[in-house]
């Protein structure tokens, strides 16, 4: 079985940056245990597959390499930006209905724009195993789906070297990592090792929580963000109500095929 197989940095306008992600293109549903192998033998961050219910509208799922998750930002961009490649309507928004409901992305100029849930963070205790997992002590830490720690300035997040076995016991899929920018609003790094990600290099779903955060901390509705992994990449947000604006370019490194033998 030949499978589409598209490998897309996601956030970035150059190869070797940015998040990559791995989009597949099937006519129909395979076996998730099939799905869940792919994404491991792509062993990406994510790997995106699709499969198509209407004009202007698909359905979207997610694998990390050891298991499916419930949003992700970077794959989403990566498929729109395939579809668009590959013959999509440049004048009309994408639908994919996904386990987070329906998510719309639209092209304006070279920014694809997602719309994705708002999932602010509420204060909570801190975890025990959190300071230790980072290495310093934040100065509030929230939670929404991830643990939210906030620190005094970006120089502070960029130096973490977290002890990713003690993250990995936390109770969440990821750990959001934030700080106010010197040339951006805010910086943020995001990790994930009970996923099988130690360190994601651009997250999309990690802003549905920092844009609500700082959009209250500064005043302002409309934010750009850069994440300060190794490759890094940078997100435009913007908060309307209980939904999230998040923009970003993407490049393609290879397309081809996979050789599925089921």
């Amino acid at each position: 079985m030949k499978v589409p197989y598209y490998h897309v940095d996601a956030f970035t306008e150059k190869i070797f940056a940015g998040n990559p992600a791995g989009v597949c293109l099937l006519d129909e549903w395979l076996e998730d245990d099939v799905l869940q192998k792919t994404a491991a033998e792509n062993n990406l961050p994510e790997t995106a597959f699709l499969v198509r219910e209407g004009e202007s509208c698909y359905r979207l799922r997610w694998f990390t390499p050891m298991m499916e998750i419930d949003l992700c930002g970077h794959a989403t961009l990566a498929s729109a930006f395939v579809l668009h490649l590959t013959g999509g309507n440049l004048q009309r928004p994408l639908n994919f209905n996904t386990r987070s409901g329906v998510l719309t992305v639209e092209k304006q100029d070279d920014l694809f724009i997602m719309d994705f849930p708002a999932r602010k963070a509420e204060t909570c205790e801190t975890p025990k195993e959190l300071v230790p997992g980072l290495g310093k002590t934040p100065l509030s830490v929230l939670k929404s789906r991830d643990f939210l720690a906030v620190f005094e300035n970006e120089e502070q997040v960029r130096s973490l070297t977290p002890d990713f076995d003690k993250l990995a016991a936390l109770d969440c899929l990821g750990i959001i990592v934030t700080a106010p920018g010197k040339e951006v609003d805010f910086v943020s790094r995001f990790f994930a090792p009970s996923a099988g990600i130690q360190e994601d290099p651009v997250t999309g779903s990690s802003h549905c929580t920092l844009t609500p955060y700082w959009a209250e901390q500064t005043g302002k509705n409309k934010l750009k963000a850069r994440q300060v992994s190794l490759r890094g990449g940078e997100l435009y947000c913007e908060l309307k109500e209980n939904r999230v604006k998040i923009g970003g370019r993407a490049v393609l490194y290879h397309s081809g095929e996979l050789s599925l033998t089921l």
